[in-house]
């Protein structure tokens, strides 16, 4: 796990030397092993490295690193869990080169050598960014993984193309002028997060996973197209969205126990792979399904215990880590917990806006700090259980989304509404108190917490004009961000565009595919690289091989989704390794208590950055509207906590980057 930066077009090349420095020295949180610089001022090329060592701790593995015949120079993050294999198969050609270490980069570099970059990059099996400098064809290659486990950003400054791991970097350009994008800022309001390609800024965008661009001298001059919300034309050497119609179009045909077999020896393979490090390494480990598995396999893998981390919370609807204690007790893993104040997690909080370099509203970023940050005393690396609710049908918005869109879709629109005008009649304070009276005599399936708050939100998308319309709005925080945004036009995403979709009939199918291309790698994946990175510490995310998300996605619905449980062939392999009782228990989710804490510790700081003349000198939002739901959610009268807190991590990312142009 590494970062990188350069640039491409020198405005001023004795200058050029010293820009590098500062912009790789912006990341060096993210590699604080080693830093590396290379710059051919004839074809106005820079390239920069901070390395965080894994394999091959030696000089060996320094970057930026030239391939044996002199063509191709690298600046690389992340790790290629394959490089044996990928080596072994060019020795096999009787062509490899004079190896110098063993390296991952230094195998990437001769495959490119190879095969060319297309090809290569489909034989890596890994989460990486790379930059790639052609010296025979003058080109630059920018390119990133498949699923988009590590980040990486490019854009514009005068006649400069510049990228970098982290958007701190891009700010040590001298000169530069940055522009929020306040479609960018309605996306953040929509969704809690930017969606890529875009960024917070105009003219600086996101790679888009699986793929990768090339840049000349010619096109760094040239800038953008017109349109400044343009990005790069990609090509990708992997999409999920084929992935998706040749996986769905030959189905798994065995029966469970084969199915559950197969599974087990993909995961036991990945894992494998992903445990080779020449440091320490651990595992986080909540005592859910995903980490589990994940734990459980690493477990029955190694001869030593394995090192397993969790954090807990003194409020017992926020603490899972008895749940992990006991999972860790069973495989004999070697477990850290540590319990955390709200006092320490919220002390967290200040540093968000630097940690995550543009504005990100996923609350969980807070423990999930915390718990690489307690990792890192440790271990160096640390694999994670993400994307098991994406592959396997996890999250509950699924199976609820489904059972509602199935009752409810068949009415005709305008009886819906008027459903929708009569749910809202009543105050959700005021479905709070009939709850309250007739919870004892309802089923246990209905008895919800927050009732009021989730009648309100069923009667927001009552007037969906169909299943996707209906979801878009399952996961939108407000409703309305361009009329929230003042001089803002919201973008199209991949949520707003079923043409690019593979065909899928069945909704929870549907949702999975559009959460792992938007929310899984722009939001999950963002929350764990930068609350990692920010302490050092390399995170691996097993569940993400490719061999992985290809077989999850050939299995027929039924095997995913049992019974209004998701996961149900991931918890057969784990049921192998852990007892069935130490894992079934209501969905907890990673988070912490922003409600109350907005209304009683965190109530001063918000109410500075909510305040309504500082809100109406910077001229982003509608100031009513956001004031209304701040009174609203103080007085303790609605639970507006997932719409505030988009607003107070834009404004507390805004206190942290003065001068920024709005314009």
């Amino acid at each position: 796990m590494c970062g990188i930066t350069g640039f491409l077009g020198f405005p001023a090349k004795a200058m050029a030397g010293k820009v590098l420095r500062s912009m790789t020295a912006a990341i060096a949180h993210r590699g604080p092993d080693d830093e590396g610089y290379w710059l051919d001022e004839e074809s106005e090329v820079a390239l920069g490295h901070q390395r965080l060592s894994i394999v091959d701790l030696s000089s060996n593995g320094h970057q930026p690193m030239t391939s044996v015949d002199g063509r191709y120079v690298i600046v690389f993050n992340g790790e290629v869990y394959n490089f044996k294999d990928v080596r072994a198969e060019i020795e096999a050609t009787g062509s490899a080169p004079a190896w110098r270490g063993h390296s991952d980069t230094e195998v990437m570099l001769a495959a490119i050598s190879a095969w060319g970059v297309e090809r290569a990059l489909q034989r890596f099996t890994g989460m990486f960014a790379l930059a790639l400098w052609d010296r025979t064809e003058r080109r630059l290659f920018l390119a990133r993984d498949r699923l988009g486990e590590k980040p990486l950003y490019y854009g514009w400054s005068g006649d400069t193309f510049f990228f970098a791991s982290e958007l701190k970097a891009l700010r040590r350009w001298p000169g530069w002028q940055p522009e929020i994008d306040r479609g960018s800022i309605a996306l953040l309001m929509r969704y809690g997060y930017v969606p890529t390609p875009y960024s917070i800024y105009r003219r600086v965008f996101k790679l888009s996973p699986g793929a990768f661009v090339t840049v000349n001298l010619g096109d760094a001059r040239r800038g953008p197209a017109a349109d400044p919300r343009a990005p790069l034309p990609v090509r990708h050497y992997w999409s999920l969205r084929d992935t998706v119609r040749l996986s769905t179009d030959q189905r798994f045909a065995g029966n469970e126990r084969e199915a559950a077999d197969q599974l087990d020896q993909l995961l036991r393979a990945s894992i494998r792979r992903q445990m080779i490090a020449d440091v320490p390494l651990g595992a986080f480990l909540s005592g859910g399904v995903d980490s589990s598995t994940v734990v459980a396999l690493m477990q029955a893998q190694s001869n030593a215990s394995i090192r397993t981390f969790t954090i807990g919370f003194n409020e017992g609807a926020y603490d899972e880590a008895v749940y992990a204690k006991a999972v860790a007790k069973h495989l004999g893993t070697d477990h850290t917990e540590l319990y955390v104040t709200a006092s320490e997690a919220m002390s967290v909080i200040p540093k968000l806006p630097d940690l995550y370099d543009e504005p990100f509203a996923d609350s969980s970023q807070i423990p999930t700090h915390l718990v690489s940050r307690i990792a890192r005393a440790d271990v160096t690396v640390s694999l994670s259980g993400d994307a098991g609710d994406e592959l396997f049908g996890g999250y509950d918005r699924y199976f609820v989304g489904r059972r509602i869109w199935r009752r409810i879709g068949w009415i005709p629109r305008g009886l819906r509404r008027s459903a929708a005008r009569l749910l809202t009649a009543l105050s959700p304070d005021q479905w709070e108190r009939i709850f309250a009276r007739v919870g004892p005599y309802l089923p246990r399936a209905a008895r919800q917490p927050n009732p009021g708050d989730k009648i309100h939100k069923l009667a927001e998308i009552l007037d969906a004009t169909g299943s996707q319309d209906f979801y878009r709005g399952l996961i939108s925080h407000w409703r309305n961000p361009s009329g929230l945004v003042l001089g803002s036009h919201e973008p199209q995403t991949i949520l707003e565009l079923p043409d690019q979709w593979p065909k899928l009939d069945d909704f929870v199918e549907r949702m999975m595919f559009l959460d792992s291309v938007s929310y899984l790698p722009d939001d999950i994946l963002v929350k764990v690289d930068r609350a990692a990175m920010g302490v050092g510490l390399e995170t691996r995310v097993p569940l993400l091989d490719h061999s992985i998300v290809e077989f999850a996605w050939r299995l027929p619905p039924a095997l995913k989704v049992r019974d209004g449980t998701g996961k149900w062939l991931l918890r057969q392999v784990l049921y192998r390794y852990v007892p069935r009782e130490l894992i079934e228990r209501p969905k907890m989710g990673f988070g912490v208590p922003i409600d109350s804490w907005l209304r009683g510790p965190l109530v001063e700081w918000a109410e500075s950055l909510l305040n309504e003349g500082r809100l109406r000198r910077e001229g982003f939002f509608d100031v009513s509207e956001i004031s209304r739901k701040w009174c609203e959610h103080r007085d303790g009268v609605r639970n507006w906590h997932y719409y505030l807190w988009d607003v107070l991590m834009f404004q507390a990312w805004l206190d942290n980057h003065q001068g920024v142009s709005g314009r």
